[in-house]
Parts: C-alpha cells; sequence; structure tokens
C-alpha cells in the first residue's frame, strides 16, 4: 500500500528518509536487504529514504526494530 504524503509536510519526510538511511548504512544493510527484511519492495524502501512516498507506521514500527533504533530517533529532526 502507497501511503500519499502531505507536500506541506516534505522537509520532514525528507529528513525522516535521512535518518532511516543513516541507521540502516550504519547496520551495513543494503536497502535491498532492509527491504526483504520487512517484507516491502526495494524501490518502495528507496522511495521512502528519497520522500517521495509516506509510509505507514506499522514500517516504521518494524523498521526500527529491524536496525535495532528507537523509533523516536527517526523523528529527531533538530534545526
Amino acid at each position: 500500500m502507497v501511503i500519499v504524503m502531505d507536500q506541506t509536510q516534505l522537509e520532514k519526510y525528507k529528513a525522516l528518509g535521512l535518518k532511516i538511511s543513516y541507521y540502516r548504512r550504519k547496520r551495513e544493510l543494503t536497502q535491498e536487504q532492509l527491504a526483504e527484511l520487512l517484507g516491502i519492495e526495494r524501490n518502495h524502501m528507496s522511495n521512502i529514504e528519497l520522500a517521495k512516498v509516506g509510509t505507514s507506521l506499522d514500517v516504521i514500527f518494524l523498521m526500527a526494530d529491524t536496525l535495532d533504533v528507537p523509533v523516536y530517533k527517526f523523528f529527531d529532526f533538530r534545526d
């Protein structure tokens, strides 16, 4: 399922995508490997990181568990 994002929040989606990418790379996983662990397509994983699509909290929670990162770290958008 593809979640349509609110374009007024685009900068937050971009920040979220960067955080996900950072923690994925820190765990030395490719987008394809993480996508497989999450049960999503690799292109969807890429689109999440690039802020082209939104995603459900279920996927965010599973991603945090898979990457062993507290969920709040994905949303720590400091200026």
